[in-house]
């Protein structure tokens, strides 16, 4: 057992700590990755102990392995949560959890800006399993009270949208959702802690595509769904490792724990860039609208300043100007990006390197056009994610980019 009590230490302590300790066999410092599908057994009592539940201990690595037992320790500490299942992509995490929690004839209430891939699971694979969803605006919590029926088991939403980077009052969401018996679930990828905690704030399960932020150096694909530990138990058992079967590789689990490590280093350098470029965007000639909680502008910041505790995402959304030098916001947009040289057009996000893409034709190509844009998902809007680089130099990028249009 850990000499640290984690709940007598600060943040930075807790996050590089919990979860992980000394191997016992050699002393290592770092986890091992145990890079096995099997384990070996003393006797076929052992054995059947083990697979029976009645004593703890490994069997076979899609049902639970050392490596990442440690990554899933560490994330239900970095939420504050009772226990976590890792799987092998955020996509996993958000499958598992659903299957999970509803059935056929079930009902969700769901917010109406969410990933592509989720839009996808949302919009086709729940209706095709006879699990109805009703879409709404989640910055709105009489809304989603309204939205919900006699059927509804699950809210979900993302606790900071992508790609718009609307808020949700997680607070309000969650007593709506105790009121009626319906658990709530977020998927808090945009704002990890230390930005933001959604369990203490009453939801009931949050899930991460850890590939972003938690990993934060683009080398991993992977997902957690961290809640109540009867409940994980569950989602593991019968949905994470059977139905989906879907857990992560040893190696990609070491990798998240490392890169972990540096996660409130990284978040707080992300959100102060973040803060900067969004600043200079809302100035330049060539920009309509800027999409950034921590400004002003924001429709929500005084919610921001609330529930973000001083850090506001790394995530930028705007839109150009249309008829900028005769182009269209879209037709400009396209140019902008093809220009940057320090940026990188890709679709992920969370990484050290800034990213930028182009949602309507990317992230959310999947997404029916007229649900896009009543969401506000133009083919004008540009997604930014904000990287490490000197922020200076990102906007010399810009700026030269710009000049180009």
């Amino acid at each position: 057992m850990s000499k640290i009590d984690l709940n007598d230490v600060m943040f930075e302590t807790m996050v590089i700590h919990a979860g992980q300790e000394p191997d016992k066999g050699t002393g290592a410092l770092s986890t091992p990755i145990f890079q096995t599908s099997t384990f070996c057994f003393e006797t076929v009592e052992e054995g059947a102990a083990k697979f029976s539940k009645e004593i703890p201990g490994y069997v076979y690595s899609r049902g639970g392995n050392p490596t990442n037992r440690a990554l899933e320790l560490k994330c239900a500490a970095l939420e504050g949560g009772e226990d976590c299942v890792a799987t092998a992509s955020g996509m996993g995490a958000i499958g598992a959890v659903l299957l999970g929690l509803v059935k056929t004839g079930d009902h969700i209430v769901c917010g109406d800006t969410i990933y592509g891939g989720t839009s996808v699971v949302m919009r086709t694979n729940m209706p095709d399993l006879g699990i109805d969803v009703t879409f709404v605006d989640t910055t709105k919590p009489e809304e989603v009270e309204k939205a919900i029926n006699e059927k509804t088991k699950v809210i979900y939403f993302e606790t900071v949208t992508n790609p718009t980077l609307k808020l949700a009052d997680i607070e309000e969401i969650a007593k709506i959702a105790k009121k009626h018996g319906v658990k709530l679930v977020v998927d808090n990828t945009f704002s990890p802690p230390p930005i933001l905690s959604p369990l203490k704030l009453g939801a009931d399960f949050v899930i991460h595509s850890v590939t972003k932020y938690i990993n934060g150096h683009g080398d991993v694909i992977g997902g957690v769904i961290i809640g109540p530990k009867d409940d994980i138990a569950v989602i593991r058992g019968n949905y994470v490792t059977k139905i989906c079967g879907t857990p992560p590789s040893p190696f990609n689990s070491y990798l998240v724990m490392r890169g972990m490590k540096t996660l409130p280093i990284r978040v707080r350098e992300h959100c102060k860039n973040a803060m900067e470029m969004a600043e200079y965007l809302e100035k330049s000639e060539y920009v309509k609208t800027v999409y950034y909680p921590g400004l002003k502008s924001h429709p929500q910041h005084e919610l921001a300043k609330k529930m973000l505790n001083g850090m506001y995402t790394g995530m930028i959304a705007f839109e150009l100007k249309d008829d900028v030098k005769g182009l269209s916001a879209f037709e400009a947009g396209k140019k902008f990006l093809n220009n940057l040289k320090i940026a990188s057009i890709a679709v992920s996000l969370g990484d050290p390197d800034t990213l930028i893409e182009h949602p309507a034709s990317m992230t959310h190509a999947s997404v029916p056009p007229e649900s896009r844009l009543e969401v506000g998902i133009t083919d004008g809007l540009i997604r930014l994610s904000v990287g490490l680089e000197n922020v200076k130099d990102l906007i010399k990028d810009f700026e030269q980019s710009f000049a180009k249009l």
